[in-house]
């Protein structure tokens, strides 16, 4: 971790006189929760060596039509997937964040690419919490039949074979035609993905920041990759369109726009530095 004392001073400044708080998330604030980060084959096949066995690639299991190709497989990797989200506790980072915002006069608002629910889980309330690709807590139809969306139920009846990475047993059916269910996640492809649910979040989001005060916000990104095209330009949009601070923490950036605030460290480290330097 490399903070420069200064752009901390001012970022600690920028989130505590704040009105309140739009809170990026990316990939690197789940994989500080000891979540992996899967971004290409090759972190695919290390985290499940069944799917490297079998052939599969990163295109492959992101491919909407797979849970109609072969569902007990598609229901394998994601119902592992969706028990390591359950069963992982958000870092402390989570927590701080979330004491920023309740104390700020509109409280905050989170935008986010992770379909963990890990927001949710850390006490953030739903209707504060845009998940941009869509949430592993939440189902919709395969096909799709409809543009409903459902929770995903609390204990999936599937056995999962540890070794083929295959969910035996009564798959989870459609709300309302009985075919196949599937995660409403936005996968590689956006074919097929029923985009209802987080398209009235963006709405809610929206109408959040119409309500601030111009330039009474802070932007505060954490951990988002400059490969993410579905938050980080959120983000730098939004502070350069409103003028206000966009405070950046990512420990693998060495750049960022001319009038952001770049914290090279961790997400939970430079949130207890941040606080620290507040008193």
């Amino acid at each position: 971790m490399n903070l420069d004392p200064e752009t901390l001073c001012h970022a600690a400044e920028a989130i505590q006189s704040a009105e309140g708080m739009v809170i990026v998330a990316g990939a690197g604030m789940a994989v500080e929760s000891g979540l992996p980060a899967l971004r290409n084959d090759e972190d695919l096949w290390r985290e499940y060596p069944a799917l490297g066995a079998a052939g599969l690639s990163w295109a492959e299991v992101g491919d909407p039509h797979w849970f109609l190709r072969d569902g007990p497989a598609a229901w394998g990797f994601y119902g592992t997937r969706l028990e390591t989200f359950r069963r992982t506790n958000p870092h402390a980072g989570y927590a701080q964040l979330r004491a920023w915002a309740e104390t700020k006069p509109a409280g905050g608002f989170v935008v986010t690419s992770n379909s963990d629910g890990h927001f949710q889980k850390a006490g953030f309330a739903d209707e504060h919490v845009f998940e941009a690709l869509g949430s592993m807590e939440h189902c919709q139809c395969a096909k799709p039949c409809c543009a409903a969306t459902w929770p995903t139920p609390a204990a999936l009846p599937l056995a999962i074979d540890p070794a083929t990475l295959r969910a035996d047993g009564e798959l989870p059916r459609c709300v309302r035609c009985g075919g196949l269910a599937r995660p409403n996640v936005r996968t590689e492809a956006e074919e097929n993905w029923s985009p209802g649910r987080s398209t009235m979040q963006q709405v809610l989001f929206r109408a959040w920041v119409r309500s601030l005060t111009r330039g009474g916000f802070v932007v505060l990104e954490l951990g988002t990759d400059g490969d993410d095209l579905s938050v980080r330009p959120i983000a730098e949009q939004l502070a350069g369109a409103a003028r206000v601070p966009l405070v950046r923490i990512n420990d693998r950036e060495t750049a960022a726009p001319p009038n952001a605030l770049l914290l090279s460290g961790g997400v939970p480290a430079t949130l207890e530095a941040l606080a620290a330097a507040m008193g």
